[in-house]
């Protein structure tokens, strides 16, 4: 079990990350793509990845064990900022961290995935760790062919589950503070002030000490929560978006001409004004009484219109205590400005 110890100074410093971190779904996917588990979520996404993934990934396997501890390095907190600047950032890790954390990782150290490797090196690492000047653009390499591969095409889909996830946490933060929004986390993490438990595969204590806590929902997450292994670096805890757990990824390239035909069909019910005033009336979310009220009509046609416009992909539905919570997506918000889907 994990233990995260909180001091008033650290609840007031609790926060949501803004969006998702481009890093920790990278490697965070990696672990999915090699997991049987979960076909009906991550089947066909696994297929797809694996058609459009032809190039060399036999670092990233060495660095990424199926469990166990994987490499601090692999995820600097600029991935939060987008994958350009975390890429950047992990450019510009210092060797000597480097070499340490791959030590770690030929010596049995834990983790937010399990217990660590326990074996010596294997010779491509230990090259690695003999002269990271020279590998660390291979790995780079690697990362950036896979991410284009098994993550960028999904990435719309995967905003959209973690928006619909900062909604609901959002609400409980409004409702009840720091307090109520570390009770509101999935069940798989449990707020006892002052400590937060999670369900983990070691047991750890982690203290924040003053330094708060950044909450980073993830798509790719499962199970269990993450969080760093150096108790020095920012304290993050990677969790599962709940919105996830009933939402596969959409928007491969193998999938894409089916997905557009159903939303070509799907669009073609949304043409009137009274949807426009429905879509608009979600704004940063809305529980369908809410959307009834705001758009004037009755909950029925509120339940009707959100039900339409999530099948064209405009709206995310996620379940809020006895209510559902409705966001508009990417793509929903880019139909509302009339211009293109940010990326």
């Amino acid at each position: 079990m994990l233990r995260i110890h909180f001091t008033g100074v650290d609840l007031a410093r609790v926060r949501m990350a803004g969006r998702p971190d481009a890093l920790w779904e990278t490697i965070l996917s990696f672990h999915r793509l090699r997991d049987r588990r979960d076909v009906r979520l991550f089947g066909e996404w696994r297929t797809e990845s694996r058609i459009r993934l032809n190039s060399e990934t036999r670092t990233l396997g060495m660095l990424i064990p199926s469990k166990g501890y994987f490499p601090d390095f692999l995820t600097p907190v600029e991935g939060q900022y987008g994958w350009d600047v975390g890429l950047d950032a992990l450019r510009g890790i210092r060797p000597e961290r480097i070499r340490r954390e791959l030590e770690l990782l030929g010596g049995g150290a834990g983790s937010g995935a399990g217990s660590g490797a326990g074996a010596a090196l294997p010779p491509r690492l230990r090259e690695f760790m003999d002269d990271t000047a020279k590998h660390l653009p291979r790995l780079l390499g690697e990362l950036r062919a896979y991410h284009r591969a098994a993550v960028e095409p999904y990435w719309t889909h995967i905003q959209a589950q973690i928006e619909a996830e900062r909604a609901a946490r959002g609400r409980a933060l409004l409702d009840g503070g720091a307090d109520e929004l570390l009770a509101s986390l999935p069940p798989m993490l449990r707020w006892r002030a002052p400590v937060l438990e999670c369900d983990y595969p070691v047991d750890r204590d982690v203290r924040l000490r003053g330094r708060g806590l950044l909450l980073q929902p993830s798509f790719f997450c499962r199970r269990t929560a993450v969080t760093l292994y150096d108790p020095q670096l920012p304290p993050v805890l990677v969790y599962p978006a709940a919105a996830q757990l009933a939402s596969a990824p959409a928007g491969g390239e193998a999938a894409r001409p089916t997905l557009e035909e159903q939303r070509v069909r799907t669009l073609g019910k949304l043409v009137g004004h009274t949807r426009s005033v429905v879509l608009r009336a979600i704004g940063d979310g809305a529980t369908t009484s809410e959307l009834a009220r705001r758009a004037g009509v009755s909950l029925a046609s509120a339940s009707q219109h959100a039900c339409v416009m999530r099948e064209a992909g405009l709206v995310t539905t996620l379940r809020h205590g006895n209510a559902v919570l409705h966001t508009v997506t990417p793509l929903g918000a880019a139909l509302l400005k009339g211009g293109a889907v940010a990326s």
